[in-house]
């Protein structure tokens, strides 16, 4: 079950506002994610914040194709919500508006990939 590391640069010294603006996030309406057929392409398993300085870190644990991720988180109030509460707080702003710009930025600020172990690819002591 792989993870993604989506990151933002943000104004230092704001931790503890943008703290509070995720203590009030709307969580996604389903964590089922389809595709444009209305099949299921996935799901959202978990979501996790850091922050340190000037770099925010969303990380997102899921099953199924990185895009479905991007697509379904496109058309959640609850993030279109974060972004605009996050807006003052980045250092350089950036379109989310409709699903294609959300989509590209999510491409964008992912992070490189270079590590994922757990405990199914945890060798089996004997």
């Amino acid at each position: 079950m792989p993870f993604a590391a989506i990151t933002y640069r943000v104004k230092p010294g704001h931790e503890d506002e943008i703290a509070e603006i995720f203590a009030g996030f709307q969580r996604v309406d389903t964590p089922v994610m389809r595709d444009t057929g209305g099949d299921q392409a996935g799901r959202l398993l978990g979501t996790a914040v850091f922050i340190k300085d000037d770099v925010m870190v969303r990380v997102i644990h899921y099953e199924g194709e990185f895009g479905a991720v991007a697509a379904h988180m496109a058309g959640q109030r609850g993030v279109h919500l974060i972004e605009e509460k996050l807006a003052p707080y980045l250092t350089r702003q950036r379109d989310t508006s409709t699903p294609e710009a959300f989509g590209a930025y999510f491409r964008d600020a992912v992070m490189r990939n270079i590590s994922q172990l757990s405990v199914d690819t945890h060798p089996v002591d004997r």
